[in-house]
């Protein structure tokens, strides 16, 4: 095994061994970090046609209780499909404990897009606690104008100094044309 393989093991190793609370992020080497991370993202679209108006795109992700660091923010990035230029009302982005029709209590959000690299930045204050099921919702003014499969790469940042991404995967959408 090379150091610094054995370096990071016997970090977590002892991250556990010591029952390192949920609240506080695991910090080794000024570093920030998960030591059990969320591994996987779903996406949910109820409305996925051409040009439909005002849909919701719903990424829920479940962070285990054994996180060792609650969850700061995330990076939602389009990387796959044939409209770049679909526009997003950032101010109505929004989170919720829960998955979609299934609606819990909100949590704070403040988001930022960056359209030339199509990239929202989320961040949640306070932190979502381990142990959490929660959905963000990115809110288009419409739907992609060409039918596609469209693909975002979802990273999850852990809160605490120099946090250290964890990428989930990537989301899937598509989008249906009207006429077949």
């Amino acid at each position: 095994m090379h150091t610094g393989r054995r370096r990071w093991a016997a970090a977590l190793g002892l991250a556990a061994l010591l029952g390192l609370s949920p609240g506080r992020a695991v910090e080794i080497q000024g570093a920030s970090f998960f030591t059990n991370p969320p591994w996987r993202v779903e996406l949910t679209a109820y409305y996925n046609t051409v040009w439909d108006p005002q849909p919701d795109y719903a990424f829920t992700i479940e962070l285990p209780a054994d996180a060792g660091a609650p969850l700061g923010g995330l990076t939602i990035q389009q990387t796959r499909g044939s409209d770049w230029w679909f526009p997003y009302d950032v101010e109505r982005t929004s989170a919720y404990v829960g998955r979609p029709r299934a609606e819990g209590r909100k949590l704070p959000v403040t988001a930022r897009f960056e359209q030339e690299i199509r990239r929202f930045e989320i961040r949640f204050d306070p932190p979502v606690a381990p142990g959490t099921t929660f959905t963000t919702v990115l809110k288009p003014w419409n739907n992609p104008d060409q039918a596609d499969t469209y693909m975002f790469q979802v990273t999850a940042w852990p809160a605490g100094p120099n946090p250290t991404a964890t990428p989930l995967g990537y989301a899937t959408l598509r989008i249906y044309s009207l006429f077949y």
